[in-house]
This record gives structure tokens, C-alpha cells and sequence, in this order.
């Protein structure tokens, strides 16, 4: 379990990207063909931030070696990421767009 934490999503239209701060972690917000979905802010093959990848409908690309990324699930969709980057459950609150924080 964890806690829901609000973000700000207010104006990311479909194939942008948000990088945010949530309890001391870097998640990146990704608006997918309309969809939001939350993974670490971190390539898990180079350690660099996604934030300056590129978004094609739900496959992010990382800038450094273009490696490339599902949001929907973190899964690897292209070499040379070969683990999962970690997703965040996303759903529409009373204030707005929250993200489900694990308690660890």
C-alpha cells in the first residue's frame, strides 16, 4: 500500500512529458494518446532522466542512447534497456491528478 500524493498534470497534452518531484522521488508523467501514466524519471539502463526523451503514442525513447520504454507497464520495448523502469498507479481525485506513492 501507499499514499496518494496530487501532482500537477494541469496542461500536458497527448505526447508530452512532465518531470515531477513526489515525496523526494523523480517521477516522470507521460500523457499517452490522452492516457497518464507515472514511471521513475530515470533510465533504468544509463541513470539519466527521461524528461528530455521523446513520447510516440505509449513508447518513451530515451535521449541518451535510444533505448525505448512502454509507460503503460515500465517495460523494456527496445535494446539497450533490458529492466523495467517502476510505474506508478495514476487516477483523477477531488483536486485533481494524484499518484499512488509506495510506503517504504
Amino acid at each position: 500500500m501507499g499514499s496518494w500524493q496530487r501532482v500537477d498534470a494541469e496542461g500536458l497534452s497527448p505526447g508530452e512529458l512532465r518531470a515531477v518531484e513526489v515525496r523526494g522521488r523523480a517521477i516522470l508523467l507521460c500523457n499517452a494518446e490522452g492516457t497518464l501514466y507515472a514511471i521513475d524519471d530515470e533510465c533504468p539502463h544509463a541513470g539519466i532522466p527521461l524528461a528530455e526523451g521523446r513520447l510516440r503514442g505509449c513508447i518513451l525513447e530515451c535521449p541518451l542512447h535510444g533505448g525505448k520504454l512502454d509507460v503503460r507497464d515500465g517495460s523494456p520495448a527496445a535494446l539497450p534497456i533490458r529492466t523495467a523502469a517502476r510505474r506508478y498507479p495514476v487516477r483523477a481525485g477531488v483536486a485533481g491528478i494524484e499518484i499512488e506513492i509506495p510506503d517504504e
